[in-house]
């Protein structure tokens, strides 16, 4: 693992080196967590790329949960116009 010295500007910015940022593949933004070591950056993943991604984490689609809840409240609304 290569370490870089970058400089950090009185507004707490620094530059990714750019082999760094090829290599990784960061854009315009970026991940920041705190680890164990210190601070940690993580390129951000692009919306096409985790497009899809969470798919497996829901049994229905969402269109198929708006036309339930569209013909709950049909059902609803014709309860309440017969009283």
């Amino acid at each position: 693992m290569e370490e870089i010295v970058v400089k950090i500007t009185k507004k707490g910015q620094a530059t990714i080196p750019k082999k760094l940022r090829e290599k990784f593949g960061f854009r315009d933004k970026a991940i920041v967590f705190e680890s164990k070591e210190g601070v940690s950056f993580k390129p951000l993943p692009s919306i096409s790329e985790e497009k899809g991604s969470l798919k497996k984490l829901f049994k229905k689609r969402a269109r198929e949960i708006l036309e339930e809840a569209r013909k709950e409240d049909a059902i609803k609304g014709n309860i309440l116009e017969r009283i």
